[in-house]
């Protein structure tokens, strides 16, 4: 599913009723019967208060589309025009007109904080005050509004995207954005839905599909890409059966340190599980006795030193190289790393330590291969990139990044997103149990599999990150929440492969009130 700006999606509507040949009203009909559809099918009839707070411009046309056919389906109906301006669309003021031809209850007018209705608890709240339409932060008493429906404890609907929230922008008020309990988004969702300051202010969304031209969606290059496993079906490569181990590549796992060499064991485990035909852990002397009897799949080489690495292997065209976990920054390791890459030319995946040497060796970062997968932590890349000022400044950051060493960074989260150029992943998968010790780990090792078995990295990357995802969410079924350690995510990868080609179940019901 592709992720478009604002302004992509205002020239989406263009084409659409341009190359249909649509009246303009027809879109906004077909975007408000398709809330309609949604919400009737949960309320059933229930005579709930509806409130439809409903702006000047097309959102408001929305709602005023919702609001109409709720009354003529016989719902408890209340809309709201928020009057902030007296610029209107002339599709809106298309819709005005239509709704007051079905009910005497024309649309209330709010023009100051004096005219705030109510809000109660059980009521349901529509939010068409602007959706993606709004160009400046909200204030005054229309910022007062949006506070108070935020504070009365109602469900808050909201169509499109939350008023407030721009779709492809950095919030400048906090309190001036609708806190909507779920969001109804026309055909693509928004790149604020997955970022954390601006994902928070909608808690779930769900796509509608009103028909936007699809040629002009095949044609026009997104600003990132919801990542769904169609994309992995898509770019999966199946085993041939005469084929051997050393078909899959070999995967080489350097790091670890005293006291940190489950971290290798983590990786070095999880790429093997992931498909690579063969693993070495290249580890300190310390590591030897742990990884023999704890992981007897893989090989093991050690440094001849007993407590951290300071001599890297000669590189080797045959192994795939995954560095980082559990490694140090000691002066004689980063010596021996920098020496390393100096000769290595192929695409390596950089975790840890690897990244925090780099990022204070900025001469250093000349020297990572090209096509090489970086996936650092919040804090690992922050030293890499450097502060930032809001969410959208560090996807630009990173992207500036992989530009100029022609890498791949994952920027790790509850939205872990791929970054390779312009293109950009948006990861689907995942749960908050999976912020536990070691579930990085585990992650570049799933991203080292893929490598070895000759996918593309930007492809082997956001393959990882979908089904480390995957595999946390099939770990959270069986332990919950707080049980997932990392080695939880491990167990669980060979069933997420299976759910890869098994049918999508069809999500469960709702009520408007959000409950199941």
């Amino acid at each position: 599913m592709k992720i478009f700006s604002a302004q992509q999606l205002y020239a989406a509507d263009k084409a659409t009723i341009k190359r249909q040949q649509l009246a303009p009203t027809l879109l906004m009909e077909r975007a408000g019967e398709q809330v309609y559809n949604w919400l009737h099918s949960r309320m059933q009839g229930a005579q709930v208060p509806v409130r439809i707070f409903c702006g000047i411009g097309n959102n408001g046309g929305d709602g005023l589309v919702l609001g109409r056919m709720l009354i003529e389906s016989g719902y408890n109906v209340h809309t709201y025009v928020v009057n902030c301006s007296d610029k209107r669309s002339k599709n809106f003021l298309t819709n005005y007109d239509r709704i007051k031809n079905v009910t005497k209850n024309w649309p209330t007018l709010i023009k100051s904080e004096e005219d705030f209705p109510e809000i109660h608890r059980d009521d349901v709240v529509v939010d068409a005050i602007f959706g993606i339409g709004l160009n400046r932060c909200m204030d005054g008493w229309v910022k007062g509004l949006i506070v108070h429906m935020n504070t009365a404890g109602a469900f808050i609907l909201a169509i499109d995207t939350p008023s407030g929230l721009y779709a492809n922008m950095a919030i400048e008020d906090p309190e001036a954005i609708v806190r909507a309990n779920h969001t109804l988004t026309f055909q693509f969702p928004k790149l604020s839905f997955f970022m954390p300051q601006t994902g928070v202010y909608t808690q779930t969304w769900e796509a509608l599909d009103i028909g936007l031209d699809a040629q002009y969606v095949q044609e026009t290059p997104a600003i990132a890409n919801y990542l769904t496993k169609g994309y992995l079906l898509q770019w999966y490569t199946p085993r041939q059966k005469f084929s051997y181990k050393g078909d899959y590549g070999h995967c080489m796992v350097i790091g670890g340190s005293y006291g940190k060499i489950g971290a290798i064991h983590l990786t070095a485990k999880a790429a093997l599980k992931t498909g690579a035909g063969l693993a070495t852990a290249y580890v300190p002397e310390c590591g030897y006795q742990v990884l023999q009897t704890s992981l007897p799949e893989a090989m093991l080489l050690t440094d001849t030193t007993a407590k951290q690495i300071n001599t890297f292997p000669i590189p080797d065209d045959k192994f795939t190289y995954v560095i980082g976990m559990g490694m140090g920054t000691a002066k004689e390791t980063a010596d021996g790393f920098k020496a390393f890459l100096k000769d290595q030319k192929q695409a390596v995946v950089l975790d840890a330590d690897a990244i925090n040497i780099l990022a204070g060796d900025k001469k250093m970062q000349k020297l990572i291969p090209a096509g090489s997968i970086l996936t650092p932590h919040e804090g690992e890349l922050k030293g890499l990139l450097g502060p930032w000022t809001d969410d959208f400044n560090k996807l630009q950051l990173a992207k500036d990044f992989t530009k100029a060493h022609q890498c791949v960074i994952v920027i790790k989260g509850a939205h872990t997103l791929t970054v390779f150029n312009d293109t950009v992943f948006v990861n689907a998968s995942g749960n908050p149990g999976m912020a536990t010790a070691g579930s990085g780990d585990v992650l570049s090792g799933m991203i080292a599999g893929f490598l070895a078995q000759k996918y593309e990295p930007w492809q082997a990357a956001a393959m990882g990150v979908y089904l480390h995802g995957s595999a946390g969410d099939l770990a959270v079924n069986q332990e919950g929440y707080q049980a997932i350690i990392a080695s939880s995510i491990v167990d669980s990868i060979g069933a997420a492969f299976i759910k890869l080609f098994e049918p999508d179940q069809p999500p469960p019901q709702e009520n408007a009130q959000g409950e199941q």
